[in-house]
């Protein structure tokens, strides 16, 4: 199978421009579109929680992704090479348009995977690493951490750990691993840093 992907940012953009980049590029190369995934997102939201993410866990060996540009794919380096890793695993090759990439199943496509994979894997200890330090400071300096037992409102769930979460950040621990350490959801932790911390998400 063979699949067009679009991303675009905001209903501002138009899906066109990309779609006829794909159509013209596969009519020279006398490839045939047999699905579109087009998607109006961030390129930072996790790309699991995106159509992106459901592709990718259909797609099989031989299957091939076309993109006009990796920029369409994900906002940040450790977020593309997680995808194209997890394709390569799979043995669904990944073509770009503007880049130039075609990650499939050559030596120099399985060089990349194990570059990606080890890079990811580096990146997630590192940040692991991160956390746990940062939260044994405040463990250290007596900070009560945790969601406050039995409150509900979005207001309160963070409501005392302004300085725990602006320590994390300061640290690089992402908006996903705070929200997992306190067990809200990842928009919360983003509107709280708005609203409370006075830091812009990213």
């Amino acid at each position: 199978m063979n699949y067009g992907y679009i991303r675009v940012s905001s209903d501002k953009q138009t899906v066109e421009n990309q779609r006829y980049e794909i159509l013209r590029f596969c009519e020279k190369e006398h490839i045939a579109v047999d699905g579109w995934i087009e998607e109006t997102v961030s390129g930072t939201k996790d790309y699991d929680k995106r159509q992106l993410g459901r592709l990718l866990s259909k797609v099989k060996a031989d299957d091939l992704i076309i993109c006009s540009e990796l920029s369409r794919l994900g906002r940040n380096m450790f977020m593309i090479m997680e995808i194209l890793n997890q394709c390569m695993t799979k043995g669904c090759r990944v073509w770009t348009i503007k880049d130039g990439y075609r990650l499939g199943e050559d030596i120099q496509s399985k060089v990349l995977a194990f570059a990606f994979g080890l890079s990811a894997e580096i990146e997630r200890n590192l940040i692991s690493q991160r956390t746990k330090e940062a939260l044994a400071r405040k463990r250290a300096e007596g900070v009560t951490l945790g969601r406050p037992v039995g409150r509900k409102s979005s207001h309160v769930k963070l409501s005392g750990k302004e300085e725990v979460i602006k320590a994390l950040r300061s640290e690089g621990v992402s908006i996903c691993e705070i929200a997992r350490i306190f067990k809200v959801n990842r928009n919360t932790v983003s509107k709280f840093l708005c609203e409370h911390v006075y830091i812009t998400a990213p």
